[in-house]
């Protein structure tokens, strides 16, 4: 028997954006930070946490592909989202000036989320593990030639000093998390709030078969608000859809819509039901 450790897992040092968005969602709960993705899915998998924070996507990066890799492959259930802006602060040993720079550290999507202030002074971008991870590079390797793109809070939690604060090309600048727990927790609708459920699917090998497959999400009236896909196997003909619609598999209209699905596919899993973030309107 599994017993509950009040943990949340997360990929990365403390002072991530993970580790910030799980104390902000789950405050009352230790976050467990993991060093790859794959480790904070095990982490909730074994039992060391009892729930994971991990991103999916982002406003302007895209998708977090190793995610979608991982989630479908996983035991683990989506049983929540929560929607985050994004600020990034430039920060250095404390007395380093700006023009002693030469090379800036963070997470890749980091990287790509600040490439304006990275191309305009002509420091060269480093790729690391994930953002807070970055800074604690910088604190331990004590060069003054290298800065970090990180939050708030690693800058407190590292000792560094930030030089130029929120240089994100963009505010609109907001990730989204999925929370995962080893069950599926159940979701009754409050009112008119939105639900939200999550499913990855494979088309049968047929002519118009995915045309066939959300033709059944039209015709009831049902959103869909994602759809992507990606290839599985390192085949370019096996393909994998992901999909969020609004709505709840007992509702009837989604009931029909998964039953249509289901006919003109190989397999279909429902990853999650959970109700939507309050931000999720806004984009």
């Amino acid at each position: 028997m599994i017993t509950k450790t009040n943990k949340i897992a997360f990929q990365g040092e403390f002072g991530a954006n993970s580790d910030m968005a799980s104390r902000d969602m789950f405050p009352n709960m230790e976050p467990l930070p993991c060093q790859t993705f794959e480790d904070a899915f095990l982490a909730v998998e074994n039992g060391d946490a009892d729930l994971g924070m991990i991103p999916i996507e982002n406003t302007i990066a895209g998708r977090v592909a190793d995610i979608h890799h991982l989630l479908p492959e996983s035991r683990l259930h989506i049983v929540g989202e929560y929607f985050m802006p994004i600020r990034f602060q430039l920060m250095v040993l404390p007395g380093v000036t700006k023009d002693e720079v030469r090379t800036v550290h963070s997470h890749i999507h980091a990287l790509g989320q600040c490439r304006k202030i990275v191309r305009l002074n002509g420091w060269k971008p480093v790729i690391a593990g994930d953002t807070a991870g970055a800074a604690k590079l910088v604190s331990e390797t004590g060069d003054r030639t290298m800065a970090a793109l990180a939050p708030r809070l690693a800058a407190d939690l590292y000792g560094l000093s930030i030089i130029a604060e929120n240089v994100e090309d963009t505010e609109s600048n907001v990730t989204r998390f999925v929370v995962l727990s080893r069950d599926p927790v159940p979701v009754v609708r409050d009112g008119d709030e939105t639900i939200v459920t999550t499913f990855v699917f494979n088309v049968r090998n047929i002519p118009a078969a995915l045309y066939k497959a959300m033709g059944g999400f039209a015709t009831n009236g049902i959103n869909m608000t994602k759809l992507e896909s990606y290839q599985i196997g390192g085949k370019f003909y096996a393909t994998q859809f992901y999909a969020d619609i609004e709505g709840h598999p007992d509702d009837l209209p989604v009931r029909r819509a998964l039953e249509e699905l289901r006919f003109f596919s190989e397999k279909v899993r429902i990853l999650g039901t959970y109700r939507a973030h309050p931000m999720r309107s806004a984009f």
